[in-house]
Order: structure tokens, then C-alpha cells, then sequence
């Protein structure tokens, strides 16, 4: 199997770890590398790219069918755009969560001091909603073993006892098909399978979700009209855009190339090419009598086998060591060949 948007990715090991961090693309470098000469040079400054940001915000929404770009805000991290659904909650409001999530999720509601936070396992999450259930806050796809929900399921139990859902979608978007009104809200680090930059994140709430949202320490990119408000600023955007942190030009530039190789492969191609390069690496595991989680992602985890990461980094095969495991993960750039390869430092 050969690998997605040939050309765009030169690595020089066999790269199974875009579940840490996601290779840039040429085009990317590229264009990060344009703005930072002409910057360097006296003649721009990174804010000359400020257009890129709506472009931004139009290719994240394209992800999520039924989504515009007005639905979008950008800011640099998912914690800090989860904050202004932390803060919109009442005092005593129950959050549920699930056990061993990515902290970025659970830590804005835990740490806010006045909300219940309900921890439960993955597998009993839909049947942990109740009608005292607030918000339900969790990873699409699990950053640990690749674990993903039932979208349908979780969305019927939440709509059943009048709960808002969070998705956080950073291990999923960019190789798995999603639905805007499959979640009240969607926040997503640019930075692994999107291909963008580490500085980068999104936040998706239609209109009557994001009513319930309150504003974390605006600035003054969540203006209405950011530029000539920029000295007193009279009222925040009246769309989701009033959630905006002030962007980091370079990163949208880069989070811009990064999703613009998605869609040009589209997310179906993707999808179908890192499930297949998944798939195959958990049957050649099961050969080597290795168990690893079950699931149906392109994130594939060994439990108790995080000992072998500095084994494999020796032999230029790059995964990584999580909650005790090993977790490989295949994206668009990823070929049968590395697979096989990872197979064969495993089985030595």
C-alpha cells in the first residue's frame, strides 16, 4: 500500500507517531518559511497573513458537515477553548468525563472548584448519563489506545437527559468523517492528524450552544470588528468568533497547508488508508502472539509493552510510550512497508 500525497512528506525514519505530533507537509514549511523571510527582511510582519485566519475557520468547518465557518473560533490550545464551557456552567452543574482521558479535557471543568466531576470508564459512559448529567466532556478517539465512541449512542443518551456533549476531536479529525450536530461542541489541536502546527487549536458551537458559553479573558481579536475596536472595544463578535484568542499568524498558516492536504485527499481516502495500514499491523501483531487494544482506529496500542519504545527508536521506527503501552499510530504518509518494518523490530 502506498502512501497518501506522494511528494508532500520526506521522512527519514519509519514515522508511526502522528498520534504525538503530525509531520509538517512541503507545502507548509513552505509557506511558513515565505512569511518568515519576507518578515525577516522588514517588508511584512506575520499579521499581514490575518486573512488565512477566516480560511482557517472556513477549512475546519468543511470537516464538519453542517458547520460554517461562522461556527468557529481559533485559539492556541483545547484546554483554553474548553474554558468558556467550563465558565458558562452553573455552580454544582455534573459534568461527566472518562476515566483515563487526555487531561486537557476533564482539567478546565475539575479545576474550576464548584462542579461535580463524575469519572467513569469509556465503555460505560453512554449508560452513565443521567438526568442530572450537565455536559458530557471526552475525547472522540481515545489519545491513550485509540478507543473511539459511539457517536450515535452517546448523542441519543445525551439528548435523552438534556445534556450537552463535548467532543474533544484531535485524535480524530483528519482521518475519521464527522457530523457537526453529532456533538454541542468540538474543540481540535491543529497539530496531529489535521498536519498544522503545535500553536494552533479550534472550537465549533452552533449558535444556540455557544449562548451558554461565557467569554474566558477576551482580547482584542474577539471583537466585532477587531481592527478599528482595537483601542476600545465596544462589543464581542456576535458569532463564535467572540471566543478568539489573538492567533499565531505562522501556525495558521501552517494549520492552513496542513488541512488543505486533507481535503485534497479527502478524509474518506484517508480514513480508508490508515484503517487498512491499521488493520494490517494488528493482524501481524496477533502473528507475533501480541494482544493489542481492540478498536477500529488508526491508533493501535500495545498494553504493558512501553519498554520496547527505546528498542524501536534505536531502529528509526518512531512510536510512543503511553499509560504503560506501546502506541503506534498510521496516517496518510504511511505505507504497507512500515508496518511490515515495525512487525519485524518487534518480532527480534
Amino acid at each position: 500500500m502506498r502512501a497518501l500525497a506522494d511528494g508532500e512528506f520526506r521522512t527519514e525514519t519509519t514515522y508511526l507517531n502522528t498520534a504525538s505530533y503530525g509531520l509538517p507537509p512541503q507545502r507548509g514549511l513552505t509557506a511558513v518559511q515565505d512569511v518568515l523571510r519576507e518578515w525577516s527582511a522588514g517588508r511584512a510582519t506575520p499579521a499581514d497573513q490575518d486573512d488565512r485566519v477566516d480560511v482557517l475557520r472556513d477549512r475546519f468547518a468543511a470537516l464538519l458537515s453542517g458547520a460554517t465557518a461562522a461556527d468557529v473560533a481559533v485559539g492556541s490550545s483545547v484546554g483554553a477553548l474548553i474554558g468558556p464551557v467550563a465558565a458558562g456552567l452553573p455552580a454544582g452543574a455534573e459534568v461527566l468525563v472518562a476515566e483515563g482521558d487526555f487531561a486537557s479535557v476533564p482539567n478546565p471543568f475539575r479545576y474550576r472548584g464548584d462542579l461535580r466531576v463524575r469519572s467513569v470508564p469509556l465503555a460505560e459512559l453512554v449508560d452513565r448519563v443521567r438526568p442530572g448529567t450537565a455536559l458530557v466532556a471526552v475525547s472522540l478517539t481515545q489519545s491513550a489506545d485509540g478507543r473511539t465512541v459511539d457517536r450515535a449512542a452517546l448523542r441519543a443518551a445525551t439528548h435523552a437527559h438534556g445534556a450537552r456533549l463535548l467532543y474533544d476531536a484531535t485524535q480524530a479529525a483528519g482521518w475519521l468523517p464527522l457530523t457537526f450536530a453529532d456533538a454541542d461542541y468540538w474543540v481540535c489541536a491543529t497539530f496531529k492528524w489535521l498536519l498544522g502546527a503545535r500553536s494552533v487549536s479550534l472550537l465549533a458551537a452552533a449558535p444556540e450552544a455557544a449562548a451558554d458559553l461565557r467569554p474566558v479573558g477576551p482580547g482584542w481579536y474577539a471583537a466585532q470588528d477587531r481592527w478599528t475596536e482595537i483601542y476600545a472595544p465596544e462589543r464581542l463578535a456576535d458569532t463564535t468568533r467572540r471566543f478568539d484568542d489573538t492567533p499565531d499568524w505562522l501556525g495558521v498558516v501552517a494549520a492552513v497547508a496542513g488541512l488543505d492536504v486533507v481535503h485534497e485527499t479527502t478524509v474518506d481516502a484517508i480514513h480508508a488508508h490508515d484503517l487498512a495500514l491499521a488493520t494490517r499491523f494488528r493482524k501481524g501483531l496477533t502473528d507475533l502472539d501480541l494482544t493489542p487494544v481492540p478498536g477500529d482506529s488508526p491508533i493501535v496500542a500495545i498494553p504493558g509493552a512501553a519498554s520496547a519504545n527505546d528498542r524501536l527508536a534505536a531502529a528509526g521506527v518512531i512510536a510512543s510510550a503511553r499509560a504503560g503501552g506501546l502506541r503506534f499510530s498510521f496516517h496518510l504518509h504511511n505505507t504497507a512497508e512500515d508496518v511490515d518494518r515495525a512487525l519485524d523490530v518487534l518480532a527480534r
